[in-house]
């Protein structure tokens, strides 16, 4: 496990982080961790979360979140690893070993570090210890005083660890990586003098001269400005040894002095504000490059407008912007999600809490690529150039000059640039600064490939909020207390935004409008798919809400890609692939896929694995009322059902086809193809809920020789997965068949339904389907079909002892199946008859049943259902043998079986063969499991 406190407070056990729930709740856990393995007072744990009066019910609302606390640990197992929340008296004591606690590792490596006698160790540790920052101290917490005492003792700590890192790169010789660690800590704490003083020394030392003079006069101003004081002894000495040439420690010398040396030139001009300017600017002339006028001395610019309020969660992201900037060398991270996710308020969080570590200032630019007219970049370049100091008279004709001015004042400034809402590449090539110290932060709803491909983007993909941080920003906006007092329709509230952030808010400014709303009052008007997007809109005149941002979004996409969407709502099921969808367009496959890229890359849907696409509910909604192609459905329902034959002639190549297309439905429409058996199968396993949701549109929409189709066609993965609740599916079927009036569907459909609840033990529902399967497979005139009911049918008979009537099903049965030349359905046939001989002590018969049913010519089906009745028929044949006494026979007959059964992954056979072996008293060797591991396993 892992506890944090350096960055937002925050619990994991291995990869998964723990949901902690409300700021008070987080508030807890940092006051027990402050103080961890010591007794807190439940009095502390009180001051911790509230900064004014806490109410009445205070010490219930601690007790409440200790309680809640307990149960998160122990459902990760904390106590496994050592962690507990133990009781005493009036107090709380958090045991932890203070290996898993950040602050801890935190003092321990910065003790190593000040120890270490060689630098390059020191560095190391150091470095180490900064590492396991990922934020300000205790962030998320309540701002209490207490707890803004202790991120405020925290922050010290690691500023000291900071200019101990600092020094021992100098030890190292490394000058640039002491000012670069010093930098972006002085720019964050301008007030801070040690790290001021620090900063000037190491400028200086690093031959940085003019840079190390205007550090000195800029915090000498602030100090004056903000404190109404002047520099102290230690920061005004780095200020003289810098301007006058002091020496610069071991290493090397420093730079040529350009100014008398003390006691030859005149006197001191005394520190006063506006002739300590004067003697700055007369340092900055003498160290200029001749030819050149010196750069402005302005203040860098901070661009950011203000963050969003009530910002939560998103810790992984942020983490992740932290490690691709941190990478340096100009560094381009891409932040991409669907409207409305709070790409804006992310960007916005990261930068205003790491704007410090670039002092050379902070850009940011509305690009308004989704809504409104695009700004051009050359629009933006002027304004980036005013910002960076240069006059508006001064500003170049031409976008080409204006672009390469900005390329040369950014050369050397370490700057963030933040360019929000672009839509494409050419927006945002020439904003991009040129030095290798500064780092771009770019928000688009559209993956820009192009951007990842040129300058070495790295995404940051940005996803719906889950239940726990949906609710959490539910409760920042509308307040904890009103969340608390109704859980439950809070978190339905949750599910119908989608998760959504920019739902969320409008969710909660509905409710903020309406305090005398209930929770479930609003979560029961957004129940209403006619009302949800209407009502999750600020104002119905504005162009604002969830619908606004979705249309703004599929704005400017190519046509296919604009009509795919328009028929996302059409799909009945949970994902697509590109066959499903193009069957939806009426297209070729490769259409409907590089359609589907481009919603992909719009974040219109989500491709949460290769090939296939899922769509939100809110997306769904919205793409359903754009209107849509009456035709829409039933092409996908034809797509699915073409398909579906496919798989089933692949899974079982011997076998009859069950049904064959609707007589309307297209012929020559694109139909995936299967390798082989286990291809076939993962499709119907992947698409199972596809097809179980098909065969409900089908059924409402009426389209009822459909929807019997899509679900007997399934029947190879049924037999493969039984006892996998099939009932309520081909429960439709049969209405859909019985409404159609076709005996073939109705026949086929009852007896799938009746061996599968055989199967699952509901004998007396079984045969109310069976008894009529047969004589409707007759008056639908095929021979086969009706033997598969008789055997059905005998089987659910015989589950209670063989009886005369399932003897003459299964003879009849045969006699069809070899009248029809159905050498497969005569195996199944024949290995029921078998095992009714052999139930009723006929050994003999039953031995010249299995060698007749083996001889039989099956055209070398080798794999499926074929492979299996044949190892069945083995298995019977050798406990005929075994009983009439031929034991060699019956145990060569017993090791074809099992080799048969493992190799097609039937595991009842296997079994079955395993038993026999231990019977005969032969060892048994079993085969190796078959290839690639994917086949189902028959129960």
């Amino acid at each position: 496990m892992d506890f944090r406190l350096l960055g937002r407070v925050g619990a994991a056990t291995g990869a998964e982080e723990l949901q902690l729930g409300p700021v008070k709740r987080r508030s807890v856990l940092a006051a027990l961790l402050l103080k961890a393995n010591s007794a807190v007072p439940v009095e502390q744990l009180i001051a911790a979360l509230w900064d004014d009066a806490p109410p009445t019910h205070a010490r219930t609302v601690v007790q409440g979140h200790v309680s809640r606390l307990r149960a998160l640990l122990a459902s990760a197992g904390a106590g496994e690893h050592g962690v507990g929340l133990m009781t005493q008296g009036p107090s709380y004591v958090f045991e932890v070993p203070e290996t898993l606690l950040d602050t801890c590792r935190f003092e321990r490596l910065a003790r190593r570090g000040r120890l270490r006698q060689r630098p390059a160790d020191a560095v190391a540790a150091l470095g180490e210890a900064l590492a396991l920052w990922h934020g300000p101290a205790l962030d998320g917490t309540a701002p209490s005083a207490p707890l803004r005492a202790a991120a405020q003792t925290l922050e010290e700590a690691r500023l000291d660890v900071v200019e101990s890192l600092a020094v021992a790169h100098e030890r190292l010789g490394d000058r640039a990586g002491a000012v670069a660690v010093l930098q972006a800590e002085a720019a964050a704490h301008p007030l801070c003098e040690s790290l001021a003083e620090a900063l000037i020394l190491a400028l200086y030392r690093a031959g940085l001269r003019s840079d190390a003079l205007d550090r000195y006069h800029r915090v000498r101003c602030l100090l004056a400005d903000e404190l109404g004081v002047g520099p102290g002894p230690g920061l005004r000495g780095a200020y003289e040894t810098a301007l006058r040439g002091g020496p610069m420690g071991a290493g090397g010398g420093g730079p040529v002095n350009l100014l008398p040396a003390p006691g030859t030139g005149p006197a001191p001009v005394p520190d006063t504000r506006y002739e300590a300017d004067a003697r700055y600017e007369a340092d900055a002339l003498l160290l200029a490059p001749a030819g050149r006028p010196p750069a402005p001395a302005g203040p860098a610019p901070r661009l950011l407008p203000r963050g969003v309020r009530g910002f939560l969660g998103r810790g992984t992201e942020l983490a992740a912007l932290d490690r691709i900037t941190g990478a340096g060398d100009g560094a381009v991270a891409l932040v991409t999600g669907p409207a409305g996710v709070g790409k804006t308020a992310l960007a916005l969080q990261w930068a205003h809490h790491r704007q410090a570590r670039y002092p050379g200032g902070t850009l940011f630019a509305d690009l308004r690529g989704f809504g409104g007219v695009p700004v051009e970049p050359a629009e933006t370049v002027r304004e980036f150039l005013i910002a960076l100091g240069v006059p508006a008279r001064d500003l170049p004709d031409s976008s080409a000059a204006a672009a390469a001015l900005y390329r040369e004042l950014t050369a050397r400034r370490a700057l963030l640039v933040v360019l929000d809402n672009a839509r494409g590449t050419d927006q945002v090539r020439s904003l991009l600064p040129s030095g290798t110290g500064s780092a771009v932060l770019v928000t688009s709803r559209i993956r820009l490939s192009g951007l990842i491909v040129e300058e070495l983007a790295r995404p940051v993909p940005l996803d719906v909020l889950g239940p726990v941080p949906a609710t959490e920003l539910l409760a920042a906006a509308v307040g904890e207390e009103r969340v608390a007092a109704e859980p439950e329709a809070a978190d339905r509230l949750a599910r119908l935004c989608d998760g959504l952030p920019l739902a969320l808010r409008i969710t909660a400014a509905q409710l903020a409008a309406r305090p005398h709303w209930r929770l479930a009052d609003l979560a029961a008007e957004l129940a209403d798919e006619q009302r949800r997007l209407a009502l999750l809109s600020l104002d119905e005149a504005e162009e604002s809400g969830v619908a606004a941002a979705l249309r703004i979004t599929v704005q400017g996409l190519p046509p296919e890609a604009v009509r795919l969407f328009a028929l996302l709502g059409v799909v009945p099921g949970p994902d697509l692939e590109r066959y499903a969808a193009a069957a939806l367009l009426g297209r070729d496959p490769a259409v409907a896929a590089e359609a589907l890229d481009r919603l992909a890359g719009a974040h219109l849907v989500t491709e949460y694995a290769p090939g296939r696409y899922s769509t939100h509910d809110l997306v769904r909604l919205y793409a359903r009322g754009l209107g849509t192609d009456e035709g829409a459905l039933l092409r996908l329902l034809d797509g699915y059902t073409a398909t579906a034959l496919a798989a089933s002639l692949a899974a079982e190549p011997g076998e009859k086809p069950c049904c064959t297309l609707p007589r309307e439905a297209p012929a020559d429409a694109p139909v995936r193809t299967f390798a082989d058996r286990p291809a076939a199968l993962r499709w119907y396993a992947v698409e199972r809920e596809n097809l179980a949701a098909a065969v409900t549109a089908a059924r409402a929409a009426g389209h009822d020789d459909r929807a019997w189709r899509l679900a007997v066609l399934q029947w190879p993965y049924v037999v493969w997965s039984v006892r996998d609740g099939w009932a309520p599916l081909l429960e439709q079927a049969l209405e859909a068949s019985r409404l159609l009036d076709d005996p073939d569907a109705e026949s086929r459909v009852r007896a799938l339904l009746g061996w599968v609840l055989t199967r699952e033990g509901q004998l007396s529902e079984a045969l109310a389907q069976l008894e009529l399967a047969p004589a409707l497979a007759a008056r639908a005139h095929d021979p086969s079909s009706e033997a598969i009911a008789l055997v059905n049918l005998a089987v659910a008979l015989d589950a209670d002892g063989i009886t005369d009537a399932s003897l003459r099903h299964v003879t009849r049965a045969v006699r069809l199946a070899r009248e029809a030349q159905d050498v497969l359905t005569e195996l199944l046939a024949l290995q029921h008859r078998t095992h009714q001989l052999l139930a009723r002590g006929d050994i003999a018969a039953a031995e010249r049943c299995t060698a007749y049913a083996l001889a039989l010519d099956d055209h070398g089906v080798t794999t499926g259902l074929g492979a299996l009745r044949r190892a069945a028929l083995r298995l019977s044949r050798s406990e005929a043998l075994l009983a009439l006494g031929e034991r060699d026979a019956a145990e060569s007959c017993t090791r074809q079986a099992l080799a048969e059964a493992a190799s097609q992954g039937f595991q009842e056979g296997v079994n079955r063969a395993r038993s026999q072996l231990e019977a005969l008293g032969r060892p048994v060797d079993l085969p190796a499991a078959p290839k690639g591991g994917d086949r189902p396993v028959r129960s």
